[in-house]
C-alpha cells in the first residue's frame, strides 16, 4: 500500500526522501564536478541525454503568463534586465521562456552583452487556441524562425510544444514534431520535447523516441500538479529511466508557497529526492527570491546516485 501525503512529508523532514521514493534505481548520474553530499543550486547538470549542460536552478519568465505578458515582463525592460542579469551573476544559466509569455524580446535585450554560450535558452511553442493574440498558428519551422529573430540568436537550446495534456499528443502533433526534428538535424535547435500538464502526457513522453526532454509539474502538495506524490515521482522517474531530460516546474506551486518556509523546503526536497529532475525552473520575480531558494537547495542531501546508460 502506498504511503500517504502526511507520511511522505514526514519522511522528507526526517531526511529520508530518497528511501521514501525509492529513488536509487531511477537516479541520475552525479552532476559534473559535484563533490559535496549536499546539492549546489548552481552546479552544472546535463538535461537527459541531450549533452546540454546548464544549472540545477533555472529562472522561469512565465509567472501568470498569458497573451504574451507575465509578471516578469510586466517589470518592464529595466526591471526584467536586472532580474535576468542578477540571476546570471549568481550562477543561473537556464532561462525558461515562451511565446505565451512574451519574454523573448526583453530577454534578448537583457543578454546583449553576454556571450551566447554562457546561458541556456529553453522556449516553447503555443499551438493551442487562445493564449496569444494571433488568430493563426503557423507551423513549428515558422515559429522557430521568428523566435530566433526575437532572441537575436543563431540557435535555441530546447524548444518544447507547450501545454500538452492528451496521451495521444505524439499522434496529434506529429507534423510539428517532424518539423522540429528537421531543425535539430540542421543545428538550429539542440533538443525538443513537450511541456506536460497531465500524467497521460508524461507517460506518452517517456515512451516516445522523439522526446528529448519534458517539463513536468512537481511538488508534494498537489498545487497545480497532475497526480498524487507517488504518481508524480513515478512519472518523472520513468522519464529519466528512458533517457529523457526532466525540467521540473511548479516547484513553488506558482507562488502558492511564498509564505511557508516548511512548504518551500519540502517542495524542493521532494523534487530533488526523486533523483530524476535535471533542472528546476522557478518564476522568480525578485533577486531575493533566488537567494532564498538557493539557500534551501543547499540544505538538501543528495540521494544515492547510479550511473545511467
Amino acid at each position: 500500500m502506498g504511503i500517504g501525503r502526511r507520511e511522505f512529508l514526514e519522511s522528507l523532514a526526517a531526511g529520508t526522501a530518497g528511501l521514501a521514493l525509492g529513488c536509487t534505481d531511477g537516479a541520475r548520474s552525479k552532476p559534473k564536478g559535484a563533490m559535496s553530499p549536499m546539492f549546489d543550486p548552481y552546479e552544472t547538470v546535463t538535461i537527459g541525454r541531450t549533452k546540454i549542460e546548464t544549472s540545477l536552478v533555472g529562472l522561469g519568465t512565465g509567472m501568470r503568463g498569458w497573451m504574451r505578458k507575465s509578471d516578469q515582463t510586466r517589470l518592464g525592460q529595466a526591471g526584467f534586465t536586472k532580474l535576468i542579469r542578477g540571476a546570471l551573476e549568481r550562477g543561473v544559466r537556464c532561462f525558461d521562456l515562451a511565446d505565451l509569455y512574451g519574454s523573448h524580446p526583453l530577454f534578448a535585450q537583457a543578454m546583449k552583452p553576454v556571450k551566447r554560450d554562457k546561458y541556456t535558452i529553453v522556449t516553447k511553442i503555443w499551438w493551442k487556441p487562445r493564449g496569444v493574440p494571433d488568430a493563426d498558428r503557423p507551423d513549428a519551422n515558422i515559429m522557430v524562425a521568428r523566435f530566433l529573430k526575437e532572441l537575436q540568436t543563431d540557435y535555441l537550446d530546447v524548444v518544447q510544444l507547450h501545454c500538452v495534456t492528451s496521451g495521444n499528443w505524439p499522434e496529434n502533433l506529429r507534423k510539428q514534431m517532424d518539423l522540429l526534428d528537421a531543425l535539430k538535424r540542421k543545428g538550429v535547435i539542440r533538443a525538443h520535447g513537450v511541456s506536460c500538464h497531465s500524467l497521460d502526457a508524461l507517460a506518452a513522453a517517456a515512451g516516445e523516441p522523439w522526446t528529448d526532454c519534458a517539463h513536468a509539474r512537481i511538488n508534494p502538495y498537489g498545487e497545480r500538479t497532475d497526480g498524487t506524490n507517488e504518481e508524480i515521482a513515478s512519472a518523472v522517474k520513468k522519464l529519466a529511466a528512458a533517457g529523457k531530460g526532466v525540467i521540473g516546474m511548479k516547484i513553488m506551486g506558482q507562488g502558492a508557497f511564498r509564505d511557508s518556509d516548511e512548504k518551500r523546503d519540502k517542495s524542493i526536497a521532494f523534487a530533488l529526492g526523486t533523483g530524476a529532475v535535471d533542472t528546476m525552473v522557478v518564476g522568480f520575480e525578485k533577486l531575493e527570491e533566488i537567494d532564498d531558494f538557493a539557500a534551501r537547495v543547499r540544505k538538501v542531501k543528495r540521494p544515492a546516485f547510479t550511473t545511467k546508460t
